[in-house]
C-alpha cells in the first residue's frame, strides 16, 4: 500500500523529491501513513474541498480491505522541506 500511495503522490506534486511517506502498523490492524510534501504542493494533494485526498484514501481502502486492515492517511506540515 505504501508504494501505491507514493506513486499517486509523485504523480500529483511538482516536487517529487520532497515527498516522504512514513508507515506505522498497529497491533489492531490499523495502518497509519504520514505524508509530508513541499508546502507549495500541499494544496494539490488536498484538492478543492479535500476531494483529492479523499479520493486517495478511497483508492487505498481497496487493498486494505483485501488484507483485513484499516488505513489512516495524515498530511503533516513540514517546515524543513
Amino acid at each position: 500500500m505504501k508504494k501505491a500511495l507514493e506513486y499517486i503522490l509523485l504523480s500529483i506534486v511538482e516536487n517529487p523529491d520532497k515527498v516522504k511517506v512514513e508507515e506505522k502498523e498497529e497491533e489492531n490492524g490499523i495502518v497509519n501513513f504520514t505524508v509530508k510534501v513541499a508546502k507549495e504542493d500541499m494544496g494539490k494533494v488536498i484538492g478543492k474541498n479535500g476531494k483529492i485526498i479523499r479520493s486517495i484514501r478511497n483508492v487505498l481502502k481497496i487493498p486494505a480491505i483485501k488484507e483485513n486492515k484499516r488505513i489512516n492517511i495524515e498530511l503533516a506540515e513540514s517546515s524543513t522541506l
